[in-house]
């Protein structure tokens, strides 16, 4: 479980640091930074799938991201004395995400290319400009052990392109050249060279954002799906019936037919093995003489279903 979330200069986010327990609600007026918090997880979560990069591409690039205001807030604009001023940046620019657990924890820092975005080519003399000028560069990686970043603490480090792991009283240089777009997940990771690595990669891997899950007519939840035990439901909801079989085999059915029971009195789940292995959901209400397909839900009795998953 997280037990901190960390993130700063990232849009409407200049400097936040959150606790965390096993469940969290997130409550604020518009413009309060909520989705913000949100999509800087999210961002998080791309580190381990190879995709913050591009993930920041898709939000208008790194320049665009970065924390709007000035670079220190004083006492006064904090109060609203005075009107929020720019002011001389002292520091680099960097995106720093971050989060801890009670066994690991692991930040990153990005920020632009400190070169101009020039590079050299075979047989000038001199650098030429590049085209990926503003393309985001991972700057630093840290991974550490418990639930509070130490000195003492750092597990793996990654400062620019080399990326080493602490061995007993020493360091092991795992990677020197390491692409500046690529996270130390996609570089290194591995049961005998660095456990550590590995562990928190499966870990973020295994987060789901069900912020756009889908009830229309074509949504994948509706189709009947090849299906295989399913102990953690896609983010789309296209195995939505073989999470189901999973709770009914090897999960809590008791609590998932009471739960169904309690929303639809008298109603009941079952998953159809249909041929070719695929599942489909059969939804028996009372006073009905057949069992509805998903195709066949409401919006609300599917979107109830997939919550009851979750």
């Amino acid at each position: 479980m997280l037990n901190t979330l960390a993130v700063a200069n990232y849009r409407s986010i200049n400097k936040l640091v959150i606790p965390l327990g096993q469940l969290n609600l997130i409550t604020g007026p518009n413009g309060s930074g909520k989705s913000n918090l949100y999509r800087a997880l999210r961002l998080l979560a791309e580190t381990a799938h190879g995709g913050v990069v591009n993930a920041l591409a898709r939000e208008g690039g790194l320049d665009s991201t970065f924390w709007a205001g000035p670079e220190t807030l004083s006492r006064r604009m904090r109060t609203g004395e005075v009107a929020i001023e720019p002011t001389v940046r002292q520091g680099v620019k960097r995106l720093r995400l971050g989060f801890a657990g009670d066994d690991f924890g692991y930040s990153i820092s990005l920020g632009l290319p400190d070169s101009n975005g020039h590079f050299m080519l075979p047989g000038h003399s001199s650098p030429i400009p590049s085209y990926f000028s503003l393309d985001p560069q991972i700057k630093r990686e840290c991974l550490w052990a418990g639930a509070f970043y130490r000195p003492a603490s750092l597990l793996v480090d990654r400062d620019g392109p080399m990326i080493r792991a602490r061995a007993d009283r020493k360091w092991d240089v795992l990677a020197q050249h390491t692409p500046t777009f690529d996270s130390l997940f996609d570089q290194v990771g591995s049961l005998r060279g660095s456990p550590e690595v590995l562990e928190m990669r499966e870990f973020i891997r295994r987060w789901r954002f069900y912020d756009h899950f889908r009830s229309d007519a074509d949504a994948p939840a509706r189709q009947p799906q090849l299906g295989t035990r399913t102990p953690v439901l896609h983010h789309d909801g296209r195995d939505l019936a073989a999470a189901l079989q999973t709770i009914i085999e090897i999960g809590d059915p008791d609590a998932l037919r009471a739960a169904i029971s309690d929303a639809f009195p008298g109603a009941r789940l079952n998953i159809d093995p249909l041929p070719g292995g695929r599942f489909a959901i059969e939804f028996f209400q009372e006073g009905l003489l057949r069992p509805l397909s998903a195709a066949e839900l409401s919006d609300g009795t599917l979107t109830y279903c997939w919550s009851r998953r979750c």
